[in-house]
């Protein structure tokens, strides 16, 4: 029997923290369990974990959102407690990074198998994942990230999917993005540093900076990124055509198949990586919103 503390988000996925609860307990059934909401806690997270025995495990229970939350908060570099993730988010990315390479990031687990994984029925160790996480300088203030930062529709979708939650609204995300690229969002020219070499794209649509391969609720920006490794960033350049044809393209991000297209598509590779737009629009950070962004920095 072990003893667990379970730090929950009551507004992760649809906000359905009961049946979130029931779930968690289900899983861990032989052993003591503290729920704690992270909302309740507010600042005083970093304390609440600081006074935790070593002995006492961790369950993040939410998406990415709530992950970066805990992440930025508490010094998981030094942390002695065993970390777990059960997913309760709406896209929850970094999760569906740990069941793509299963075999890979959890070796010693050879029974896992990544068709039999889902959000209601495993819970993945992340200790490994949460260390030495890269940063973002965004608009003078850093910010530490688990999957990636997205610049371009990606950041304008997250800005008006939080204006729709806020006014009470369903959000489809798709429906967002189609919309934004035949009428709203205006593509920038971006002036963009890898570890030192410049680059000027036109007509840039999006331009994310990934650790890991997953964002935006199932997008594989950078097919070939290894969260593993952590040597480099990857970035996705999209850019230089028309709404429709960037349109006909859009779909195949969710295979990592848009890569292909090397006339639109630009894949580059860095320890730190700098992005410049000609006029701001909004970025997010693990599905976190940051309005009116001109320049982020990346490094790892």
């Amino acid at each position: 029997m072990a003893d667990y503390v379970c730090y929950y988000n009551p507004l992760a996925g649809k906000g359905e923290v009961d049946a979130v609860k029931e779930r968690v307990s289900a899983l861990l059934a032989d052993d003591n369990i503290t729920f704690q909401s992270l909302t309740e806690l507010g600042e005083q997270l970093p304390a609440h974990v600081e006074a935790l025995g070593p002995s006492v495990k961790i369950l993040i229970a939410g998406g990415d959102g709530t992950l970066n939350r805990f992440v930025n908060a508490v010094n998981c570099d030094g942390l002695q407690n065993e970390v777990y993730l059960y997913a309760a988010g709406n896209g929850n990315d970094f999760f569906n990074d740990l069941r793509a390479h299963v075999k890979e990031f959890y070796p010693q687990k050879k029974d896992l198998n990544a068709e039999d994984i889902n959000e209601n029925n495993t819970l993945f160790q992340i200790n490994d994942f949460i260390k030495d996480l890269p940063v973002v300088t965004v608009n003078g203030r850093e910010y530490k990230f688990i999957n990636g930062i997205g610049y371009g529709i990606d950041g304008y979708c997250c800005e008006v999917g939080d204006k729709l939650k806020a006014a009470g609204k369903k959000v489809n995300y798709t429906s967002i993005a189609i919309k934004g690229l035949l009428f709203h969002f205006k593509p920038r020219n971006a002036h963009v540093t890898v570890d030192g070499e410049e680059f000027d794209f036109k007509k840039v649509w999006i331009a994310p900076s990934m650790l890991g391969c997953y964002y935006g609720g199932g997008m594989i920006p950078t097919p070939a990124q290894n969260r593993k490794s952590g040597e480099k960033l990857s970035l996705c350049v999209m850019y230089g055509k028309g709404k429709i044809k960037t349109l006909l393209l859009f779909p195949k991000i969710f295979k990592g198949e848009h890569v292909k297209k090397e006339k639109m598509v630009k894949v580059l590779e860095g320890k730190e990586i700098t992005v410049k737009f000609e006029k701001p629009c909004a970025l997010q950070i693990d599905g976190e919103t940051v309005p009116d962004v001109t320049e982020y920095t990346a490094h790892i």
